[in-house]
């Protein structure tokens, strides 16, 4: 079973609001073969830890005007998770997101198109 297409769109408007951050490497994973809680987890990479908060903070607004509020927040500095129940972002600086690996650990999971162009 493949994410649907309410949580897809949910994506595409959060790795909007990443993008217009200037985050980078953003990326949506379908998790719906691996995990029960989540459909889908979207990484993407600041270049500091305020940088990683305004993403967040900025992720957060734009959901918020569709009307959709995350369960929880968490972590500060160098890592914050958003978790919308069938959406997980995960916002990290570089040296993180180098070391936890999220991208490699769930590797195996069909990638989920994006409709956003990064800024270079």
């Amino acid at each position: 079973m493949a994410a649907s297409k309410q949580v897809i769109d949910l994506t595409q408007k959060a790795a909007e609001a990443i993008v217009e951050k200037l985050g980078t490497d953003v990326l949506a994973l379908d998790m719906t073969e691996q995990l029960i809680l989540s459909e889908v987890f979207l990484i993407a990479t600041a270049q500091t830890d305020i940088q990683v908060d305004a993403i967040a903070d900025a992720v957060f607004e734009e959901l918020a005007k569709i009307g959709e509020k995350p369960i929880r927040r968490e972590g500060k500095g160098a890592w914050i998770l958003l978790d919308y129940s069938d959406l997980v972002v995960h916002i990290q600086t570089q040296e993180l997101r180098n070391y936890y690996m999220l991208d490699r650990l769930w590797n195996y999971c069909p990638r989920i198109e994006l409709k956003v162009s990064e800024a270079r």
